[in-house]
């Protein structure tokens, strides 16, 4: 079975093999798994022991973020960055725990930034308990997403910044890329803070006053991040609007220039037409003839264009 075991004494932190730690006693025995398949299902049940509900929370092949009470310990669902690429529906890896009195069971399929953080932690005594562990991956991930949506927030005031002096077209591709991004953030965070908090309120003895003030805190952090997801998401559609409309503009503006053109040549065509007949025409042997035709048009021309600047068709 791939992942891996600490177990804490008495303050001390040591790492084991994942069949060993379902013997060892201690204030923490973390146990972690990293799974695609059945086998981690099948270890869970039958060398586990864990009730159906719980192995089935712990292996379901889509999740959300949630707290639920399984007595004498509570299933919760977290959802943080991955170092590997994820699909933009998706953006966000899971990791599904099983928290009760000085034992922990997690799963992931996926790599798990905050995974590595809550390990140093662990392996140099800053965690102790459930509470410390769950408490610390909360805060790890809460963390690492913060800069991530302030980034995006920037990237949506730059892109109103842009948008009189950039081109639409430039904006348009940067706009939406933001906006995919700022709603599959938001689809995890917003249930998220909801798990934190429900969890925060469990009255479970694991968890301790400090443990509680720390989850409490990465809800608060989770909401606000959610709330700025909702503001870029906002921003970035009436942004990708005023794109539209400066689209439509343009569009407009040059098909405007494109009609005054054919209206200012059509009646030299007409004329010029006319004089092409194969008809006898005035004057046919003398020399002023095309100036004079010139001439003609030339009045035509500026009459037409004189006409429409004194009714503003080229105003913006």
């Amino acid at each position: 079975m791939k992942g891996f075991a600490y177990v804490v004494r008495g303050g001390k932190a040591g790492e084991i093999s994942i069949e060993q730690a379902l013997g060892e006693d201690g204030e923490l025995n973390w146990i972690h798994l990293i799974t695609n398949g059945e086998q981690a299902k099948t270890w869970l049940a039958e060398q586990a022991g864990l009730p159906p509900y719980v192995t089935e929370a712990l292996t379901a092949a889509e999740t959300r973020p949630r707290c639920d009470a399984a007595n004498p310990g509570a299933v919760i669902n977290l959802r943080g960055l991955s170092s590997e690429e994820l699909a933009a529906s998706d953006p966000l890896a899971s990791i599904r725990l099983y928290a009760l009195g000085g034992r922990v069971f997690s799963v992931t399929r996926k790599p798990l930034n905050a995974l590595d953080r809550a390990r140093a932690q662990v392996g140099a005594g800053a965690i102790l308990d459930p509470g410390d562990l769950i408490a610390a991956l909360a805060q790890a991930i809460t963390e690492e997403l913060d800069p991530v949506v302030a980034e995006l927030g920037d990237s949506i005031d730059d892109c109103e910044e842009r948008i009189a002096a950039q081109s639409a077209f430039a904006l348009r591709q940067r706009v939406n890329q933001a906006r995919v991004q700022a709603i599959g953030y938001r689809r995890f965070l917003v249930p998220q803070r909801s798990a934190l908090e429900k969890l925060a309120n469990l009255p479970a003895d694991w968890l301790g006053d400090d443990d509680r003030l720390h989850l409490t805190a990465a809800a608060d952090r989770a909401a606000r991040m959610a709330e700025e997801l909702e503001s870029i998401r906002e921003r970035a559609a009436l942004i990708h609007e005023t794109l539209t409309d400066l689209r439509a503009e343009q569009i407009d503006e040059r098909s405007l220039i494109i009609a005054v053109a054919a209206l200012v040549f059509l009646p030299l065509t007409f004329f010029t037409g006319l004089l092409g007949m194969n008809v006898p025409l005035p004057f046919p042997d003398a020399p002023w003839v095309f100036w004079a035709v010139f001439g003609v048009c030339m009045v035509i021309a500026i009459g037409v264009t004189a006409y429409f600047l004194g009714r503003h068709w080229f105003e913006r």
